[in-house]
């Protein structure tokens, strides 16, 4: 249907208009002086958009029962579209499981095995009931419903982003029922036979391209960057899902093939098609899905990406939202990660196996631009209680391959995870190599020297262990805080004289548990530093994979965060790493998933991790250097006064892709002893800052 034979409808903010009989179209909330336009005849809708480089994305929708729901993707002038994808529906499968909310600790419990239990999956319902077209900032949202899957149900939900070919669809659907887990498999059916071939990355990151075969099952494959693009005669469509919101939390990075295509999907799905998909088993170790708490708004969602060239070229597009799988250089910062159990000591160094010059491990991190890497070596492999010959030697080899595998352009710190002493998990990390044994009897010194390795710690009590981290100037931390191995910590030793001291630094953050209705990640992590801020303690909270097998073959960049350390230069190992030690203590440094980066955040001037004095109003002035790849949705800034937690938030939804810009904040936070700042994006990625200390101005 050409564009002039539209009839635009929108021209008041208030219509409510019938597109027949059963179907009621809301444009309420839509603003027609915008960017984007809104036409329509009969059963057919389309929404034209700016998508960046002077072109228009256009997609009309066929509301009439029994057709498909996009009747056509173009990309073009406004007047010349080119179609991209025509006569496709969105696919969403869902699976639904029960959450084991009694034996640890409700929602945020990790050690659950939810695909061991009976679940059942269901095919999502589209019935095209209702149409209602609203603006968001700088983007349009089309909401259809109803939805229904089992015990769900909800609207099928479709954002366009101005100055970008991009766009997301979500299923957005919602439960009374308790304790559920869910996971889900989505993405694109054609009625048709358009398509010509599918483009993909393998996972040594080389493009492959295969002509469709309709008539093929689906397969499921193993890919880099989350993504496959199908090509048309004018063009491509890439289908990727959010890059770390999709993956729930797992001990393996492990490449589970999350992409699919092919006819007869799981038996269900009858048609041809392409799509995001989950391992209802996950790495077969502990597999706790996503939760699902009743009356929570669930986005089971996936992006969309079109262009006029080909598969391989829309692809490259996609990869630039993930800055290709590599966190970008920032001048005056260095990226560090944290929390690896990769065991290359015991299984490769200390079990006889060759050692090779440039482990992939190594390589690993050095091409996703990680700058530092701590390690938890020895997670029950090895000898930490001694005896002492073995012990010694474990962590002579550690400190030796460290060294080896140092340069000027990466650092590799050891570390472990001891687990003794303080109750529940923990790391540490020493600005040095430092010899100390888990274990010490009645007549054996705290410190001796030793021929061949100098001083030599032994650690009987928490008391030893607060000593030693003292005298080396070293840090600890909760892993995992509130859930695992911690599931009491730190809470239940925050009275404790080593949780107190400034050496015990705070804890980790990763994006854990995992919940689709929440706009930001990591929420567990992000309320405990808002408590220990409520505590009055002066702690910090850097980023942890938590992650063992490392290698290239891996779907690392989705399990990844990365923290920001404010150093100019890389330290060198033979010289220390005190430098990211004080970093890490004194708040110098933001944490993120990787798409969106805090250049410069200054609060009344100050740094985070220092103390600044309140405007007389009892504000204060932030200036904040943000850039993202995803549009943004929001900064919030969280404070405290010592017993509630205060939230601002600022909408950024009238932001487009690919943008860097200098915000500034006049918060009131009178009365606050503290503040910290987050940013979150379209696509659930983000980045925090450390706590800003806060007192009242003088009169």
């Amino acid at each position: 249907m050409k564009l002039r034979s539209f009839i635009l409808i929108v021209m008041l903010a208030t219509a409510v208009t019938p597109l027949h009989a059963q179907l009621i179209l809301n444009t309420k909330q839509f603003n027609p002086k915008g960017e984007t336009s809104l036409s329509r005849q009969k059963d057919l809708l389309e929404i034209i958009w700016p998508a960046g480089d002077g072109k228009f994305g256009k997609v009309q929708f066929d509301l009439s029962p029994a057709n498909a729901l996009f009747k056509r993707i173009a990309l073009g002038s406004k007047t010349q579209p080119v179609t991209v994808s025509q006569d496709l529906d969105a696919a969403f499968l869902l699976t639904i499981g029960k959450r084991d909310l009694l034996s640890q600790n409700g929602w945020n419990i990790f050690f659950d095995k939810v695909p061991l239990r009976p679940f059942q999956t269901f095919p999502v319902i589209l019935k095209k009931t209702s149409v209602t077209v609203k603006t968001v900032g700088s983007r349009t949202v089309v909401s259809i419903g109803s939805l229904t899957a089992d015990r769900f149900s909800g609207v099928l939900e479709i954002t366009f982003y101005n100055g970008s070919p991009l766009f997301n669809i979500a299923a957005v659907m919602s439960t009374q029922a308790e304790a559920s887990a869910i996971v889900y498999d989505a993405g694109l059916i054609s009625r048709t036979q358009k398509w010509k071939s599918l483009s993909w990355t393998n996972t040594a990151d080389q493009i492959e391209s295969a002509e469709i075969q309709y008539a093929d099952s689906a397969k499921n494959l193993a890919v880099k960057y989350r993504t496959i693009a199908a090509q048309s005669t004018n063009g491509a469509l890439a289908i990727f899902p959010a890059p770390h919101q999709y993956f729930y939390p797992l001990d393996e990075a492990f490449n589970l093939k999350f992409i699919w295509h092919g006819k007869n999907y799981r038996k269900m799905l009858d048609e041809y098609g392409i799509g995001i998909r989950q391992e209802l088993e996950g790495d077969r170790r502990f597999v706790p899905w996503f939760n699902a708490p009743a009356g929570t708004q669930q986005r089971l969602n996936f992006f969309c990406l079109i262009g006029n060239a080909s598969g391989t070229d829309v692809i490259d597009a996609v990869k630039k939202f993930t800055n290709s799988d590599r966190y970008v250089k920032l001048p005056g910062f260095k990226t560090m990660s944290s929390h690896f159990h990769n065991e290359f000591i015991m299984n490769v160094v200390l079990a006889g196996k060759p050692v090779p010059q440039k482990p992939e491990f190594v390589e690993v991190f050095k091409q996703m631009g990680v700058d530092m890497v701590h390690l938890g070596e020895f997670h029950y492999t090895a000898h930490p209680k001694g005896p002492d010959s073995l012990r010694l030697r474990e962590l002579r080899a550690l400190f030796e391959q460290c060294r080896r595998l140092s340069d000027k352009d990466f650092l590799l710190m050891p570390g472990e995870e001891p687990n003794e002493f303080f109750g529940g998990h923990w790391l540490q990390i020493f600005p040095k190599p430092v010899y100390w044994i888990m274990s010490r009897n009645k007549n054996v010194p705290f410190v001796e020297n030793k021929p061949g390795f100098g001083k030599v710690y032994h650690i009987g009590d928490k008391n030893d262990m607060l000593k030693l981290l003292q005298d080396e100037q070293g840090l600890a931390w909760t892993a995992h805080a509130r859930t695992k191995g911690s599931v009491n910590t730190p809470d239940i030793y925050n009275h404790e004289d080593f949780f107190k001291s400034d050496r015990f630094m705070g804890a980790a953050w990763k994006a854990m548990p995992a919940d689709l209705s929440q706009p930001r990640l990591g929420n567990r992590v992000l309320d405990l530093l808002d408590d220990m801020n409520n505590w009055g303690e002066k702690k910090t909270v850097i980023t942890e994979a938590d992650l063992f097998t490392v290698t290239k073959e891996n779907e690392m960049y989705a399990h990844m965060n990365v923290n920001y350390m404010m150093l100019d230069e890389l330290p060198r190992y033979d010289e220390g790493w005190k430098p990211v030690v004080d970093a890490m203590q004194h708040g110098k440094f933001f944490g993120t998933t990787g798409e969106v980066l805090m250049h410069e955040l200054k609060v009344n001037g100050k740094l985070s991790g220092e103390t600044l004095k309140l405007n007389t109003d009892g504000t204060a002035d932030v200036s904040l250097k943000l850039s993202w790849t995803f549009p943004m949705n929001f900064v919030e800034i969280i404070s405290g006064d010592g017993e509630k937690v205060y939230r601002e938030k600022f909408d950024l939804t009238s932001t487009k892709a690919f943008g860097e810009q200098q915000f500034n904040f006049r918060p009131k936070l009178k009365g606050r002893k503290w503040m910290r700042l987050e940013a979150w994006d379209s696509a659930v990625n983000g980045a925090f800052s450390q706590t800003f200390y806060l007192e009242a101005a003088e009169n």
